[in-house]
Parts: C-alpha cells; sequence; structure tokens
C-alpha cells in the first residue's frame, strides 16, 4: 500500500458564516466554491479545499457522520517571499493586527494573525520545513 499522498481539506470552526465569507473570501481571496446557509461555506486554496464550519450544524450529522470541535484552531497558508510585504500591509490596511512575524530557522517566514472567530492564521513563505515542495 502506498502512503497517504495529502491534505485535501482543511476545517476550521467558525462563529459567523458571513464575517467568514468576508475574511476569507474578500480579503484572503479564496474563491467561495460553495455554501450550505446555516452550516458551511467551502473556499478553494489553490488544488485543496478550505471549510468553514458552524460547529452546532455540524455536531448534529446527517448524511455525514457528527463531526465538530470548539475553540481556537491553526491554518497556515503559503504565500511566496516577494509577496510577504504587499500581504503584511493589506492585513494592516484592513485592521488586522499582526500578532507574531517570526523567521524559521531552515528559512521561511511568518505572519501571524486571526480571523474573526480567533482561529490563528499564517501567512508562510517557503522553507519552513525544508520539505521537497518547497515548504
Amino acid at each position: 500500500m502506498k502512503p497517504i499522498q495529502t491534505i485535501v481539506e482543511t476545517v476550521l470552526y467558525v462563529d459567523d458564516l458571513d464575517e467568514s465569507a468576508a475574511f476569507y473570501g474578500d480579503l484572503l481571496g479564496f474563491p467561495l466554491h460553495d455554501r450550505e446557509p446555516g452550516r458551511h461555506l467551502f473556499f478553494r486554496v489553490g488544488g485543496t479545499m478550505l471549510l468553514a464550519f458552524l460547529p452546532e450544524a455540524t455536531e448534529q450529522g446527517g448524511t455525514l457522520p457528527p463531526h465538530g470541535t470548539r475553540g481556537a484552531g491553526h491554518v497556515a497558508f503559503g504565500i511566496s517571499d516577494d509577496e510577504q510585504e504587499a500581504w503584511r500591509k493589506k492585513l494592516i490596511a484592513a485592521g488586522i493586527d499582526i500578532e507574531l512575524e517570526y523567521t524559521w530557522p531552515r528559512g521561511g517566514k511568518s505572519l501571524y494573525f486571526r480571523d474573526p472567530s480567533g482561529n490563528s492564521v499564517e501567512l508562510v513563505t517557503p522553507g519552513i520545513w525544508g520539505l521537497e515542495s518547497g515548504w
């Protein structure tokens, strides 16, 4: 059997779908792939998906098994080295507080900030993990 190849989707649990649509769609620029009102949003991020779920809805189950979590999650999105400063300026101009700017020992830099639900969001440049993919 071959090893699993990739992460196809990542889920963040959010408090408000409209705020999340504005943050991830309008501010970060992820195309909205689909939405189910009162339940979740699906955003395209390159060749993968970011799902924003209301935990009280997904904990109920239905077509899929119940799932969910409470509290702040974390996600890191890859950006190019030459775009980091532009992202930093865009976030600040949008009133987003940058919690931390960090340079990693292997290379790569990170900007950490929060989404409207308190999830930790990171924009990271290549090199942090030393992987063949560049990350």
